[in-house]
C-alpha cells in the first residue's frame, strides 16, 4: 500500500510551502488508494511553540487536505492521535531513536563524540578563513570505543555522529529530478543524538518512516544535500529506503527564496484575508506541476486523478500573487449569491455585519460578486446598503457640472423616480426609462448618473446607480436622493 506523510515541525504556522507539500503528498496516497498521514517532528524542543500544532491542523483542514492516520484534530478541537503506527509524535518516541543510534555505534556505524561548542565554532571560522566547506572534521572518530565508554559512563557531555563513508559516492533516485549523485567526501559526520538526548532529524525520519511503512517521501528540494546521509542509515540498518521526490523552491517575483519579507506566507494569513480553500489549493498545485494543458482550474478531485510527480518542474516556482487573486475571483464568480454569503459570514460577524437583513443582503451580494478578489471585501464594499455614508456635498458634483445644474437635476429625477411603479422597479427599466428622461431633458449622462449613484451609495467610486437602485427598492432610494437634495442645497 502506498504510504505517504507530511512531517511538520510545531515550530509556527503552516507555510504555503508546507501546503504544497502536504498537498502532493496526499494527492499520491489517494489517487493510489493509500494513506496520508501526520507526523509531528518536536525533537527541537527550544524551537517548539505552544498550539502550534492545532494551528497546522486547522489550516490542513481548512484547505481540505485531511489526513487518514496519525496526529489529526478532532470535532471537539483537540489533538488526538489514530493509528497503530505510533506515537506519532517524535517527543514520544525516544527511547526507539537511542535504541537504533546504539545499535549504530555497535555495530561500528555512529561514534560518541566529545567536541565542545567552543571546538567546533573554532574549527568553523578556521576553515571559512581557508575557504573550505564548513563540516567535522572527524576529530572523534578515531576514538577507541572502550576509550568512548570511560568517557561516556561517568557523564561526559557527548553528542552521537554517524560515520559517513570517506569515498566513493552515494548515488539514489529522485522521481523529479533523476540519478543524483554526491561525492562522500565532501559529507561530514553528521549529529544524530544531540547532547539534550533528542535525535536530529536525520535520525528519527529514517527510523520515523521505516516503521510508520512510508512508501513515498516527498519533501523540499533544502532536504536534498541531506539525503545522502539518509540513503546511508538505510543502508546500515538494512531496511529498504521509500521512493523520494524533492519539490522546487517557491521563489518570491525577483526569483529570491519566497519569504515573509516579500509577502504572506503562511496559509492562515490567505484564510483570514478571505482566500478560498479551492483557490489557495489550485493555486498551490500548479507551483511546481505543469498538467500538460490549458487547464488551470481543478476540483480536488480532478487533482487526486490527474496529478503525476512526473510533471512536477525542477527549477524554482514563482509565487505570483495576481495569479491567486485571478482564481479566487474565478471560484467567487461561480458561487450562488446564498453560498457566497455563508462563505463570507465570518467576516461579516467581523464587522458587525452579522444580523443584517438577509433577503437585502441576498440582493446585495450581486452588487459586488463581480468586483471583489477576495471575501474579506465583501462587507466593506456592501457596508453602504445597510448605512448610507455621511459624504461631503461637494462630492454630488460630477467633474463637468456645477453645482446649480446639480440642484436643478436632483429634484427631478426625485420626481421622475417617483412615477415608476413598483414592478417597474428594476435595473433594466430603469436604466431604459431614466435613460430616455436625460435625452428628453438634454442633460448629459453625466450630469444626472454621477450624483445619482453618489447619493445612492455615498462614494467615489461605486456599482452603477440602477443596480444599486433596484437593491435598495423605491423608497430607500427616494430617501437617499432627497438626503442628497438637503446636502446640495448648501454648495
Amino acid at each position: 500500500m502506498v504510504r505517504t506523510r507530511f512531517a511538520p515541525s510545531p515550530t509556527g504556522y503552516l507555510h504555503v510551502g508546507g501546503l504544497r507539500t502536504a498537498l502532493y503528498s496526499y494527492l499520491i496516497a489517494k489517487q493510489n488508494n493509500g494513506k496520508f498521514l501526520l507526523r509531528v517532528e518536536d525533537t527541537d524542543v527550544k524551537r517548539t511553540v505552544d498550539g502550534t500544532i492545532e494551528n497546522l491542523l486547522k489550516s490542513l483542514n481548512w484547505a481540505g487536505i485531511m489526513p487518514d492516520e496519525g496526529v489529526l484534530l478532532i470535532k471537539k478541537g483537540e489533538v488526538e492521535q489514530i493509528g497503530d503506527k505510533g506515537p506519532y509524535i517524535q517527543s514520544q518516541r525516544l527511547d526507539l531513536y537511542r535504541k537504533h543510534a546504539e545499535q549504530l555505534i555497535d555495530q561500528g556505524h555512529a561514534y560518541y563524540c566529545f567536541c565542545s561548542a567552543e571546538r567546533l565554532e573554532k574549527l568553523r571560522q578556521e576553515q571559512q578563513k581557508r575557504g573550505l566547506p564548513t563540516g567535522y572534521d572527524g576529530h572523534c572518530r578515531s576514538i577507541p570505543p572502550e576509550e568512548a565508554m570511560k568517557r561516556v559512563q561517568p557523564g561526559e557531555a557527548r553528542v552521537i555522529r554517524m560515520k559517513m563513508p570517506t569515498d566513493g559516492e552515494t548515488v539514489f533516485n529522485d522521481l523529479i529530478r533523476g540519478k543524483v549523485k554526491f561525492q562522500n567526501k565532501l559529507l561530514d559526520d553528521q549529529v544524530i543524538i544531540k547532547s539534550d538526548g533528542y535525535p536530529t532529524y536525520h535520525l528519527a525520519v529514517v527510523v520515523d518512516d521505516h516503521y510508520m511503512e512510508i512508501t513515498h517521501i516527498i519533501r523540499g528540494e533544502e532536504w536534498l544535500s541531506s539525503t545522502p546521509k539518509h540513503v546511508q542509515l538505510y543502508k546500515y540498518f538494512g531496511w529498504e529506503a521509500p521512493s523520494l521526490a524533492h519539490l522546487p523552491l517557491l521563489l518570491n517575483p525577483d526569483r529570491t527564496k519566497l519569504s515573509k519579507r516579500q509577502g504572506d506566507v503562511a496559509v492562515e494569513d490567505y484564510k483570514n484575508k478571505g482566500y478560498l480553500p479551492e483557490a489557495l489549493i489550485n493555486f498551490v498545485v500548479l507551483l511546481g506541476w505543469n498538467p500538460g494543458s490549458e487547464k488551470e482550474l481543478f476540483t480536488l478531485e480532478e487533482l487526486i486523478k490527474e496529478f503525476s510527480l512526473e510533471k512536477v518542474n525542477k527549477s524554482g516556482a514563482v509565487f505570483n500573487i495576481e495569479k491567486l487573486n485571478w482564481m479566487n475571483k474565478q471560484y467567487i464568480k461561480n458561487f450562488s449569491n446564498d453560498e457566497l454569503i455563508a462563505r463570507a459570514e465570518p467576516f461579516f460577524a467581523e464587522r458587525g455585519m452579522g444580523k443584517v437583513e438577509r433577503g437585502l443582503l441576498i440582493k446585495a451580494v450581486s452588487l459586488e460578486r463581480e468586483r471583489i478578489t477576495v471575501l474579506s471585501e465583501l462587507p466593506e464594499a456592501l457596508a453602504f446598503v445597510f448605512n448610507l455614508p455621511d459624504y461631503a456635498p461637494e462630492l454630488l458634483v460630477w467633474k463637468k457640472n456645477n453645482a446649480d445644474e446639480l440642484k436643478k437635476v436632483l429634484p427631478e429625477l426625485k420626481d421622475s423616480l417617483y412615477n415608476f411603479s413598483v414592478q417597474d422597479w428594476n435595473k433594466q427599466v430603469l436604466e431604459q426609462k431614466i435613460g430616455e428622461w436625460i435625452k428628453q431633458k438634454m442633460y448629459s449622462t453625466g450630469s444626472v448618473l454621477w450624483p445619482m449613484r453618489v447619493a445612492l451609495s455615498g462614494q467615489d467610486k461605486s456599482p452603477g446607480p440602477f443596480e444599486i437602485a433596484e437593491v435598495l427598492g423605491k423608497n430607500e432610494t427616494l430617501d437617499r436622493i432627497e438626503l442628497a437634495e438637503k446636502k446640495a442645497r448648501g454648495l
